[in-house]
């Protein structure tokens, strides 16, 4: 968890700004839940992995001390958390959007499209654009199967990511059904698919050595796990090549895959023209919620993902009576950040931006509230402007102006006062000139037009 300094701040402001720009263009509607959830919501929807990366909330006051004297050693550890627990942090922005839209379906619109960027918490080791407290910038569509939902998600983001400065992403897409039947066709045993793709989705991190050890530590027979790596080396065969992805790939799928599930990738592949879209069969998300299409963008210069996202066309009926569908995609602020600072991928007016456009001088006690009426009269001429706090030497003052690197400074001295006037002074070039006191706004617009 970390603080932000101000050059921070900026820019992520100007990362959610554009993230929000194209989110409202697309028409999703802002939300926002709470920080904390009740511990039972969140529990169970993320998997065995995920349940354990929550961060619990003990009770308060004397319920903690009656749960307490209640836990005995005897116990199983999960009860004895459970019973000191009753809340916990939010874990992601899908599972409380679950819940809101359970408890507000008369309320919403039949097709409800809501976007949502707020911090979430997992107790994590930390690592590269990975965080304990981080953002998650989601955008999901509620109340459609419809492939064309998972295609607009897809456009968004990548709209997103190309007003960026992002050219060499791609979104990776997979659906639940094909890795499913691959599981199946290399024989690993239905009662073992969780585990299975828990491991699949430490491909990327751990590499086929990684996943088999895993694999077999979970249980899955020896052949199984070869023959199902194997089907996952081929594909990124295939993908290393970059000749006719995604047509070799479902070539290769057609004996494995149903035909349903191979037109509804493909009509995703269709209503997204001009997305960078590559299949990618070993693609698996952790999250066990997902029922359908799974997608994930990556980058070449970063090891996790800068996103991802899928169907989970269970998850509402779960805190409801009706199963409705719903399908979502989430960008990590954290890791772009990462990569655009890396990258240096700001613009300038982001990168070295200033506190303000202008800081004014005091030249004493008495001269203080003509400075301060000056600030004002240029603020409202549209200008960002500092007021240096403390009568002092003007050396100083100049000084601590060029600290902050404020590109102009406005002495009202005495003469100046005298007159009427003020001296602009231009701290890149050095230049300074005296003008009317109400041309000031007019000539520091010019300067910095």
């Amino acid at each position: 968890m970390r603080d932000f300094l101000p050059a921070d701040v900026r820019k992520r402001n100007y990362v959610i700004g554009i993230i929000k720009e194209v989110y409202e263009s697309y028409g999703f509607e802002p939300l926002e839940t709470p920080a904390v959830e009740n511990l039972e919501t969140l529990m169970g929807k993320y998997g065995e992995e995920g349940n354990q990366l929550i961060f619990r909330i003990l009770k308060r006051g004397e319920k903690l001390v009656q749960s307490a004297i209640f836990s005995s050693p005897e116990r199983d550890e999960s009860r004895t958390l459970n019973e000191l627990s009753d809340l916990a942090l939010r874990y992601d922005l899908t599972v409380p959007l679950a819940r809101v839209v359970a408890n507000n379906k008369n309320e919403l619109p039949k097709f409800f499209k809501r976007y949502q960027i707020q911090p979430v918490w997992r107790a994590d080791r930390p690592a590269r654009g990975r965080f304990r407290e981080f953002y998650q910038c989601d955008v999901d569509s509620i109340g459609s199967s419809s492939m064309v939902v998972e295609a607009e998600l897809i456009s968004a983001v990548s709209e997103i990511l190309k007003r960026l400065g992002f050219n060499d992403f791609v979104v990776r897409l997979n659906h639940r059904e094909v890795l499913a039947d691959i599981l199946d066709t290399a024989g690993v045993p239905e009662e073992l698919h969780g585990d299975t793709l828990v491991a699949i989705d430490k491909l990327d991190k751990i590499g086929t050595e990684g996943v088999a050890t895993e694999l077999a530590q979970r249980g899955v027979p020896e052949t199984a796990s070869k023959m199902l790596l194997d089907i996952f080396e081929e594909t990124h065969r295939i993908i290393g090549e970059g000749k006719e992805v995604n047509r070799t790939i479902v070539s290769n799928l057609i004996n494995i895959v149903s035909n349903e599930v191979l037109t509804k990738i493909g009509e995703i592949l269709k209503f997204a023209p001009g997305c960078p879209i590559e299949l990618d069969p070993s693609l698996a998300r952790g999250l066990s919620y997902y029922t359908g299409a799974i997608m994930e963008i990556n980058v070449p210069d970063l090891a996790g993902s800068l996103g991802g996202g899928g169907r989970y066309d269970g998850l509402i009926g779960m805190f409801g009576k009706e199963q409705i569908p719903a399908c979502g995609f989430s960008l990590g602020l954290e890791r772009i950040l990462v990569v655009m600072d890396e990258r240096g991928m700001f613009p300038p007016e982001i990168a070295e931006s200033t506190p303000a456009d202008v800081m004014v001088t005091l030249w004493n006690e008495e001269t203080i509230s003509e400075s301060i009426k000056l600030a004002s009269e240029l603020r409202s001429a549209g200008i960002r402007v500092t007021v240096y706090p403390e009568a002092d030497k003007l050396g100083k003052q100049i000084k601590y102006a060029d600290s902050i690197k404020v590109p102009f400074v406005c002495v009202l001295g005495e003469n100046e006062l005298a007159e009427n006037k003020v001296t602009i002074k231009n701290m890149g070039s050095g230049e300074q000139n005296t003008v009317e006191r109400d041309e000031t706004g007019k000539m520091i617009a010019e300067y910095t037009a």
